[in-house]
């Protein structure tokens, strides 16, 4: 559904045939160069689409980071702990979970 809201629709099959989802995008930071143009290479991409996915990424990162995303349980967080860091993260930014791993 993201990748259709920034325009890059196109690539939902091949990122499902290769494994690509939120898990695999957050981690594109570590990534070196030779490993970003195996995922360009692998998935197709066009240096355009590229670039324009890793803005978006950035925008949701730094988003979080300065609090205009919703607060949300981070998916690995008991259920009974939910009040408790909703919480304490509404009241410290650095508790938020700046995350793109799909929750089960």
């Amino acid at each position: 559904m993201w990748l259709e809201e920034i325009n890059l629709g196109s690539y939902r099959l091949i990122f499902k045939e290769n494994g690509v989802n939120g898990e695999y995008l957050e981690g594109m930071s570590m990534f070196t160069t030779e490993q970003i143009l195996r995922f360009i290479r692998r998935c197709h991409m066009k240096w355009g689409d590229f670039i324009t996915l890793c803005k978006e990424l950035r925008r949701i990162k730094v988003a979080c980071l300065k609090g205009e995303q919703k607060v949300r349980r981070p998916w690995w967080a008991p259920s009974c702990l939910s009040l408790v860091f909703l919480k304490v993260a509404k009241r410290n930014r650095q508790s938020r979970v700046v995350s793109l791993k799909l929750e089960p």
